[in-house]
């Protein structure tokens, strides 16, 4: 199946050669990658929005590399951020849902979705960098203020870690099997994960045979299995070992202990929690998530007593697709609830 990669609008396609993962033993070749169908309709079907680039400078401030966002609607920003092994794709539901009165943000991260994948030895796939790039995206986009943040997965520590640095930007946290702090005490890092993470026939597995993804797009709902074309949508970006090169890395780098790389970052933004006693929070949760289960709910609800919540007991970590038609109009809801700005202003 064909890769997603950057695109140069919604033009015909063209092929665009990647340098691939350092490592003789994983990769040593050159590969080219497909831009997205966006003349596919099938794929517009599925995917109705026209992405944006944003290309992040290097050091030195030259072009580097292209992250894909999408930028829907208009009105207080609404930033959601996804996690491993998804891409903006999660969160068409609620973009559709939201854009009529909010300005939705979705960014795909670098090595995930739309944006680049590049190796290892141009991009480091660290948490500080995942969070670096958060910012560069919305400082370049102008939105300094009144956001809300959506969060699943790994976009929880990546959000509320940009959150950290700039508590006085955000206004509303929703929150869905996520975390913005270290492992509980009482849940231990299920069996899959560890493999994933410690061993060379994990990382196997998750590069060559597809395995996490696949896993995922299986697993991760409860309710009913995934149509046949939103699980490929799923697998699409994923396509080939190159480009799963974040997902393994994702795994990797789950900081677990105090000389883990990223750990100082999440024990930083644990401990900035109560800065948002404050903010209206909504935790929606997906209660047979076997990852994300109820140890992490009870986290949050620890750091954040104020927060209002709402479990789904069949559910599991993807709740956006178990249940689209009951979490877009609660969160809807919560928006309106929460105003940003006395409700005289907002018309």
């Amino acid at each position: 199946m064909e890769g997603l990669g950057r695109k140069a609008g919604l033009g015909p396609p063209y092929y665009k050669s990647r340098l691939l993962m350092p490592d003789a033993h994983v990769i040593s070749r050159t590969s080219t990658l497909f831009m997205p169908p966006f003349d596919d309709p099938e794929f517009r079907r599925l995917y109705p929005f026209h992405p944006h680039d944003f290309v992040r400078p290097d050091l030195l401030g030259r072009p580097h590399l292209t992250m894909n966002y999408l930028d829907e609607g208009a009105g207080d920003p609404v930033v959601m951020l996804h996690g491993n092994p998804t891409w903006s794709f999660l969160y068409r539901n609620l973009v559709l849902g939201l854009r009529d009165a909010y300005r939705c943000v979705v960014p795909d991260h670098i090595g995930c979705g739309l944006s680049d994948k590049p190796p290892e030895s141009v991009y480091d796939y660290s948490l500080k960098s995942r969070v670096d790039d958060l910012e560069a995206l919305l400082d370049h986009l102008g939105l300094r203020e009144n956001l809300t943040l959506v969060l699943h997965d790994w976009g929880g520590m990546i959000g509320m870690a940009f959150a950290a640095r700039h508590p006085d930007r955000v206004k509303r946290i929703v929150a869905t099997n996520t975390a913005a702090f270290p492992l509980p005490a009482a849940k231990r890092l299920p069996w899959s994960l560890w493999v994933g993470r410690n061993t060379r026939l994990g990382a196997w597995l998750i590069l060559r045979r597809n395995a996490f993804c696949r896993a995922a797009a299986k697993w991760c709902v409860t309710r009913r299995p995934l149509p046949p074309d939103v699980r490929d949508m799923y697998l699409r970006p994923y396509d080939t070992p190159e480009h799963r090169v974040a997902v393994l890395k994702f795994v990797q780098t789950i900081p677990l202990k105090e000389s883990d790389p990223g750990y100082d970052v999440v024990r930083d933004t644990a401990l900035s929690l109560p800065k948002f006693a404050g903010v209206p929070t909504f935790l929606l949760w997906g209660m047979r998530d076997f990852v994300f289960d109820r140890h992490f709910l009870a986290e949050w609800q620890r750091h954040l007593p104020h927060a209002e919540a709402h479990t789904w007991p069949d559910c599991g970590h993807y709740l956006l697709e178990d249940a689209p038609d009951e979490v877009v109009p609660r969160v809807r809801e919560f928006l309106a609830k929460h105003p940003i700005r006395p409700a005289s202003r907002l018309n």
